[in-house]
């Protein structure tokens, strides 16, 4: 059964930075691509980072050059390093095994201004 737990998230003020942690079981890890979603009150779910198995990634517009997704294989667990928080950053954030429909619980990042 897939597992993801997320962690990391908190209160920051604008500016600030933070590195989220999803640990994931249930999955052969290293041959799976991950990814970093977040969800906003009254907004739909929308990727922001990307992590293929092979290490090359990608990013939303919105977060291009502000957040970087790593992976360590060895702890089956991806990261999405926040840096120059901005309030329009404040969501739910989730991981997710790319192509599955598995969700963790979410992990509340809050940007004050």
């Amino acid at each position: 059964q897939v597992q993801l737990v997320e962690s990391g998230g908190g209160l920051v003020q604008a500016g600030g930075s933070l590195r989220l942690s999803c640990v994931a079981s249930g999955i052969i890890f290293s041959t799976r691509s991950m990814a970093w979603y977040r969800q906003a009150p009254g907004n739909q779910r929308e990727r922001v980072a990307f992590i293929a198995h092979i290490g090359s990634t990608n990013y939303a517009d919105s977060v291009k050059g502000r957040f970087t997704i790593s992976r360590d294989n060895a702890k089956n667990t991806v990261f999405l390093q926040m840096n120059s928080l901005k309030p329009e950053d404040t969501a739910v954030y989730y991981c997710n095994v790319f192509g599955l429909s598995h969700w963790g619980q979410g992990t509340q990042v809050t940007v004050s201004s």
